[in-house]
């Protein structure tokens, strides 16, 4: 079996966007979501490096924009496992330099956003291709000579968050651009395409480039350990379904919100595995978890159902025509907790018993109980995850919750600790209210 071939080389913007890559953004990746922050400190940081000296472009020190990583072979067909959002702005950047020149320097810029068929439009080739429910958009509205003109009359509340992100990139960008003359506006395009530059790792192998990507992911660039998952188990999806579960994965990242999303995968590890994390969530979920041995099953059963009861935990928002108001109640007292251990054996519970209300109450009532003893009696997170591992072992075979020795159960000893301290509070109550 032959060495998979590694390939590392910094190529300036004028060759990335050339004849030698046909870029294409997977559907297993997150939309686009660089917003005005973002683009507006990227065109700012090429500004203050070009400067306003008349050193010749050639002279000026390079500019150096970061890794990508693609998975690609000798072919200029390359899918882009990460750098996305930086290919896609500078696309945006360079079309919002093409509607700021004059006319007769328009054909300097559309070369570098599609190769120009000789006789049928519909056959050029464009440099990036973003994911497929947003390609057309892209093509019409931006990389298109005149599509910036059409985008401003685009009404954004009937868009989506990523052509939202599209518009007001464009829009940011030429508004600044108009503050630039003519042959400033020719000096940055230079600087941009001669001395700006991309550090491109490619290898025709899905597996090593995903590797990659955990490698720079881990050395602290903008990716998290839910996009590098989603990349491993969207990606070992046949490809006629992959638009659908990428969907899917959206929606539920976008109802929870990014930063819980995350979360989620260490409570599913949690609810899983049962014991407290000794190496990276990603290493751990990868390894004991093994989603990518079905990819489907461990969207549709665990990570969809998972996610809807963290929401409603999280929000408060679980609904039923009794004892809605009272299980919420259990939630709100939940998050006063000085911890989060409580929250996979909630998750887990919820989610296999989400039509019985009463039994929602009663194991909720009791969960609030233990997770407030253990906080009292300042139980170390050791003693937590272990007696959490137990709950959550306990509801998964179905044992009676409580009997004396559940582990949803105070033990004896606990509920001793928690009666001295409810009597040592009346007692200072009587106190004040004595002086009083």
């Amino acid at each position: 079996m032959s060495a998979v071939k590694l390939q590392a080389n910094d190529y300036p913007i004028s060759k990335i966007f050339s004849n030698d890559f046909i870029f294409t953004i997977p559907l297993y990746q997150r939309p686009y979501a660089w917003t005005t922050e973002q683009a507006g400190e990227l065109l700012e940081d090429l500004v203050t490096a070009l400067g306003d000296s008349d050193n010749k472009i050639d002279d000026i020190n390079p500019y150096f924009l970061g890794n990508i990583v693609l998975i690609k072979g000798d072919k200029p067909d390359a899918q882009v496992v990460d750098g996305q959002q930086r290919l896609t702005t500078l696309t945006v950047l360079l079309a919002a330099l093409r509607a700021s020149v004059s006319k007769e320097n328009i054909h300097i810029l559309t070369k570098y956003l599609y190769q120009e068929d000789d006789f049928d439009p519909n056959d050029n080739v464009y440099r990036l291709t973003v994911r497929e429910r947003d390609a057309q958009f892209f093509k019409e509205y931006i990389q298109d000579e005149g599509g910036i003109d059409k985008l401003k009359n685009l009404h954004i509340a009937k868009l989506s968050d990523s052509r939202k992100n599209f518009k007001e990139n464009t829009l940011l960008f030429v508004k600044r651009l108009q503050n630039f003359t003519n042959t400033q506006l020719l000096r940055l395009t230079q600087f941009i395409l001669k001395r700006c530059f991309f550090v491109v790792v490619s290898t025709p192998d899905i597996d090593s480039a995903y590797r990659i990507f955990s490698v720079i992911n881990n050395r602290g660039m903008d990716l998290s350990h839910a996009d590098i998952l989603k990349a491993e188990i969207i990606g070992k999806i046949s490809l006629e379904q992959q638009e659908k579960y990428s969907a899917k994965w959206e929606e539920i990242e976008e109802k929870l919100g990014r930063d819980i999303f995350k979360s989620l995968f260490s409570h599913i590890r949690m609810i899983q595995v049962k014991s407290k994390p000794r190496e990276s969530i990603l290493k751990e979920f990868l390894n004991d978890i093994k989603p990518i041995n079905a990819p489907q099953q461990l969207i549709d059963k665990i990570l969809i159902p998972y996610a809807e009861a963290f929401y409603e935990i999280n929000n408060l928002a679980y609904h039923s025509d009794i004892l809605g108001e009272e299980v919420n109640q259990k939630f709100r007292w939940l998050h006063l907790i000085d911890n989060s251990d409580w929250i996979p054996p909630a998750i887990l519970y919820l989610s296999r018993n989400y039509s019985n209300p009463e039994l929602l109450l009663r194991f909720f009532t009791d969960l609030d109980r233990l997770a407030s003893g253990l906080m009292i009696q300042r139980n170390n997170i050791n003693e937590r995850i272990e007696r959490y591992g137990k709950l959550l072992y306990a509801i998964e075979i179905g044992e009676d919750l409580y009997v004396p020795d559940s582990p949803l159960q105070l033990k004896p000893e606990e509920q001793a600790i928690r009666e001295r301290l409810e009597q040592s509070v009346f007692c200072q109550s009587v106190k004040i209210l004595k002086k009083s």
